[in-house]
C-alpha cells in the first residue's frame, strides 16, 4: 500500500483517538497511539497534520513545522495552514504567521481559531483594525470557544498589580526594592527573539536581569531587574475578574521566583508556590 493513499476507516478511527488524548491532554499516549500508525503509514500527509498539532500542544512549534514537510495534501489543507501559521507564530515569524492564517481562511472562511489567530498575529503587527476585525469573526462564529478578551481598565489592571504585590510575604516584597514591576501591553518583538529558542508571543510575564543568587557587592552597575507583566495577554487569558487577579498574582509569583533563582521546593518555602 503507497504511504500515501487515503487512510482506511479503522485508521481514521485512531486518528480520531489521538486527537481526543491531545484535547485531553494526554500527551504521551496520544504520542504512543500516532507512532503506532506512523509505522504503518510513515509520513501520510494526515499523520503529519495530528502530529504537528501534538508538537505544538507539547510546546515544539519548530518540530511542528517539519511534522508539516508534506502534509498540504492531507485531507483538510486549511487545518495544515492553519497549524503552520500556529508553528510559526510561537516562533516568532509573524509575517510568515500571518500569510500562512490568510490561507486557511481562504480555504475555509469560517475556521474561527484562524481567525482568532490571524487578531494576535495583527495586533503584535500593530495593526488594531485587522485584530479586532478577525477578533469579532472569531466570537460570531464560536463564541464559546472565542468569548473575546476581558475588558478592564488600565486603572483597574494596574489596582489589580499592586494589590498582587502586596499580598506577597513580607520576605518577598523585601527583596523587591530595586526591582521594577512594569505593564506593557504586549511583549517586543525584540525581547521574544533574544535568546533561543524565542519565547512565545502569548507569555504573561517576564523577568529581565540576573537573579540575585548571581549577583553579588562587587558587581558593575547594571541594568536593574524588571518584572513584566503583559496586559493583553493577559486579558486574553481570563473570563472574568476575579480569574484575572488569580492569574496577574500567580504570574507575578512565578517572576519573582525567576528574579530570587528559586527551585520548585524553595519557590513553597518562600510562599510562592
Amino acid at each position: 500500500m503507497s504511504p500515501f493513499e487515503t487512510l482506511t476507516e479503522s485508521e481514521w478511527e485512531r486518528v480520531e483517538q489521538v486527537w481526543r488524548l491531545i484535547e485531553k491532554g494526554e500527551l504521551d499516549s496520544a504520542r504512543r497511539d500516532l507512532t503506532g500508525l506512523q509505522h504503518e503509514r510513515g509520513r501520510h500527509p494526515d499523520l503529519g497534520i495530528v502530529d504537528a498539532a501534538l508538537h505544538l500542544e507539547a510546546g515544539e512549534p519548530q518540530d511542528a513545522l517539519e511534522a508539516l514537510h508534506g502534509a498540504e495534501r492531507s485531507a483538510d489543507p486549511a487545518q495544515f495552514f492553519h497549524l503552520r501559521a500556529l508553528a510559526h507564530f510561537e516562533l516568532v515569524q509573524l509575517e510568515s504567521a500571518r500569510d500562512d492564517a490568510e490561507r486557511a481562511i481562504t480555504v475555509n472562511p469560517a475556521l474561527a481559531e484562524a481567525h482568532e489567530l490571524l487578531s494576535r498575529v495583527y495586533e503584535h503587527l500593530g495593526d488594531e483594525t485587522q485584530s479586532a476585525v478577525h477578533a469579532t469573526t472569531a466570537q460570531d462564529l464560536d463564541a464559546e470557544s472565542f468569548p473575546g478578551a476581558l475588558e478592564v481598565s488600565d486603572e483597574d489592571f494596574d489596582e489589580l498589580v499592586e494589590q498582587a504585590l502586596g499580598e506577597l510575604p513580607e520576605r518577598v516584597r523585601n527583596e523587591l526594592h530595586e526591582v521594577r514591576v512594569l505593564v506593557q501591553p504586549l511583549p517586543e518583538r525584540h525581547v521574544l527573539t533574544g535568546g533561543t529558542p524565542p519565547l512565545p508571543p502569548d507569555i504573561l510575564g517576564l523577568f529581565v536581569g540576573r537573579h540575585l543568587m548571581e549577583r553579588s557587592h562587587s558587581d558593575l552597575p547594571d541594568e536593574p531587574p524588571a518584572i513584566y507583566l503583559f496586559r493583553r495577554n493577559l486579558l486574553r487569558s481570563c473570563a472574568d475578574r476575579d480569574e484575572l487577579a488569580r492569574e496577574i498574582r500567580i504570574t507575578l509569583q512565578h517572576e519573582v521566583g525567576h528574579l530570587l533563582g528559586l527551585d520548585e521546593d524553595e519557590l513553597e518555602e518562600w510562599g510562592l508556590a
